[in-house]
């Protein structure tokens, strides 16, 4: 009976002194909340930009095409129109592509003319995608794209592989920079999605095996354009 009742008075004491503990944390909470919602300043403290960690690229192409390749970009320098399709045809020829798409209606008047391009009735059938981007960044060898481009959102994600053509003009440094010209470009009308890809898509997920197109293309091909 004497034993029972202590335990009983022990659980007690327990419980009142995590009550306690909860309560101080609890009033702690939101005695900081409070603090911080009385602070009308607003201000915010400036972020280092990535020029102050990491060098300024001296050459912006060559960091770029480095940066790339090192995660299985595969990068093709363009001379001229010709050449560009020169070497686009050269490519599907050799990897006997049939099901190509593309819906920039501009990009497309500069393709060769003899690329089997699909129709977008057909599009689950489609093994290659092309399209444009809106930046390349050098320092982490990495293209953005926006929903705001005629190509969309389903053409960076759902063909297997994935071939875009950039300028060499839009070549960046670091990724603020692109966001700031992206800012500019849109000003009040941003696109709903930005996406910044780096490199072909990629998994470990399961017993750390690298499985290459796991959420998106499994090939990435970039064509600058340097004319």
């Amino acid at each position: 009976m004497i034993k029972s009742r202590k335990r009983r008075l022990l659980r007690m004491v327990m419980k009142n002194s995590i009550k306690d503990t909860s309560d101080k944390a609890r009033a702690n909470i939101l005695s900081r909340l409070k603090s911080a919602c009385d602070n009308k300043s607003g201000s915010i403290p400036d972020r280092s930009r990535s020029a102050d960690v990491f060098p300024q690229p001296d050459n912006l192409l060559k960091t770029f095409s480095e940066e790339f390749e090192k995660v299985n970009g595969q990068v093709r320098l363009c001379q001229s129109q010709s050449d560009f399709q020169k070497q686009l045809t050269s490519l599907y020829q050799d990897r006997n592509w049939n099901n190509v798409m593309c819906y920039d209606a501009e990009l497309a008047t500069t393709l060769p003319k003899d690329l089997p391009l699909m129709d977008e009735s057909d599009f689950v059938d489609v093994a290659v995608g092309i399209t444009t981007c809106e930046y390349l960044i050098a320092r982490s060898g990495s293209i953005m794209v926006s929903s705001g481009q005629a190509s969309g959102r389903l053409m960076n994600v759902f063909p297997p592989v994935h071939i875009v053509v950039a300028h060499e003009q839009q070549l960046v440094a670091f990724l603020e920079d692109a966001f700031e010209l992206l800012k500019q470009k849109y000003q009040h009308n941003m696109p709903s999605q930005t996406t910044v890809i780096t490199g072909p898509s990629r998994t470990a997920d399961i017993e750390k095996t690298l499985v290459m197109g796991a959420h998106g293309p499994k090939e990435l091909i970039l064509f600058i354009r340097k004319y």
